[in-house]
């Protein structure tokens, strides 16, 4: 199959980002994740089908929206439009006659020349900066095929390639990605693997064993943690984190990465149920920065600013 035939679905397009890589990159996000992490700041990345979203605040109640819905899953309450997800096939037609952008198509599906054709937009920022294209997600590996043709396009251009993942992925998918990738931005949520499944739905033995193998390949790996007060902030988890960089000759630097609420309202919009968590204080985080690169070793460990 050539990388023309070969389509994606995805649900978001970020350019002029500055914190998933060297320089000014444009995040391509993959739809489809195999965890489902409670903090997780995107919930429409979560499932791999479309979905619609509904943001009742900016809905005016005006009924283009139901006159559109084929299936008949919008109804209008006090002024307001409801939705039946029972009904709801995201079939995007609300959400294309919606003037107001309460309702958003979750997902679309894309050909890697389209991606590209995107990714391309901004290439003499990539040259400037030393900038380039990451692929993130959700989980990217969701995707395998896609995902690769998506590298080695990139590469074929003379684009510095980034991969964002979980790890929880086939090992051969990831070798294969491995050998067009120029850096791995690896997430580690909890050493523990107990918890760790209680916080995102999935263990982390095949984690940590990608992780390790991955680290042989020789492709540059930086490790990124969220911070999540709670869930993986106390002493013992980050000394199990540090302790396991230590181990493990290769890893570029480590990034935490403090949790923020700014997806609430991203849950209420698909009737998602949310928890919430405090979020991390500047001096705690410089602090918890410093004690894991001591203890990883003297690995270099950075709070990531732009996400606090």
């Amino acid at each position: 199959m050539t990388d023309q035939a070969i389509s994606g679905r995805i649900f978001d397009v970020q350019r002029f980002s500055l914190h998933d890589g060297p320089g000014i990159r444009t995040v391509v996000f993959l739809k489809g994740c195999p965890l489902h992490c409670a903090w997780c700041a995107n919930p429409e990345s979560q499932h791999a089908a479309p979905e619609i979203a509904w943001f009742a605040s900016r809905c005016t109640g005006c009924g283009r929206c139901a006159q559109a819905c084929p299936q008949g899953a919008i109804v209008m309450d006090a002024g307001l439009s409801r939705n039946d997800r029972r009904l709801c096939e995201a079939c995007g037609a609300c959400a294309a006659v919606c003037l107001r952008g309460a309702r958003r198509l979750m997902g679309r599906d894309v050909s890697v020349d389209e991606v590209m054709a995107e990714v391309r937009r901004d290439a003499p920022f990539y040259r400037r900066s030393g900038g380039g294209v990451t692929f993130s997600g959700g989980e990217p590996f969701v995707q395998p095929a896609f995902l690769l043709e998506c590298l080695r396009r990139s590469r074929r251009w003379g684009y510095h390639t980034a991969v964002e993942t979980c790890g929880q992925a086939r090992w051969e998918d990831m070798a294969r990605a491995a050998e067009h990738t120029d850096l791995v931005l690896y997430d580690l949520k909890q050493l523990d693997p107990a918890r760790h499944e209680e916080l995102t739905g999935v263990g982390n033995e095949l984690i940590l064993e990608n992780l390790g193998r991955l680290l042989e390949t020789g492709v540059a790996v930086k490790v990124r943690v969220p911070v999540i007060p709670g869930a993986n902030d106390d002493a013992e988890s980050l000394a199990g984190l540090a302790g396991f960089v230590a181990q493990h000759a290769g890893i570029r630097g480590i990034e935490l990465l403090p949790y923020h609420p700014l997806g609430l309202h991203k849950y209420e919009a698909l009737d998602l149920p949310w928890r919430e968590f405090d979020k991390p204080d500047a001096a705690s985080l410089e602090a918890m920065a410093d004690k894991v690169s001591e203890l990883a070793g003297g690995v270099e460990c950075l709070v990531c600013r732009g996400l606090a």
